[in-house]
């Protein structure tokens, strides 16, 4: 990360509400997982490596934040959809597959979306995000398959 991004990331969170801090840790959560499929792509391990352990980091934060939230629907679809995310991110570290790392990026963008058009809204609903979480965890997570090593040798 460069200055520019550390300081737009740090003007970000300077007086946002409690949905621009949520939506900060889904941009974050998404670059983990865009540079550690980018990084197995390049065969980067060590970056892949640091770039899914702070991704895994972000989603615990996040579930650390409902453990002590009230529960409800949308707790509820949230700690799955962060449990199968975790679940799946730890699959696709284990198999090389920058394929589901990007899947899993997608999901965590979309339900960012939702959260950002709450925040517009002003509403305390989070019917959109748990319809939008829902609808990722009802199609089901894709399978995580391995990449194909050139050379026949991986870590």
């Amino acid at each position: 990360m460069n200055r520019t991004d550390m300081a737009y990331r740090k003007s970000a969170v300077e007086g946002a509400t409690g949905f621009g801090l949520l939506i900060a840790l889904y941009d974050t959560l998404a670059g983990n997982l865009r540079r550690a499929a980018a990084a197995q792509r390049a065969n980067d391990i060590e970056t892949r490596c640091r770039e899914t352990k702070h991704a895994l980091i972000v989603i615990a934060y996040l579930e650390d934040g409902l453990q002590r939230g009230s529960g409800g629907a949308l707790a509820h679809v949230l700690r799955r959809f962060y449990s199968e995310l975790r679940h799946t991110v730890i699959n696709a570290q284990i198999n090389q597959s920058a394929e589901a790392l990007e899947q899993q990026m997608e999901a965590v963008i979309k339900i960012r979306e939702h959260w950002q058009k709450t925040e517009l809204r002003s509403t305390v609903s989070g019917k959109a995000v748990v319809e939008a979480a829902g609808a990722a965890l009802a199609g089901g997570f894709p399978p995580v398959q391995a990449e194909r090593r050139i050379g026949g040798w991986s870590a």
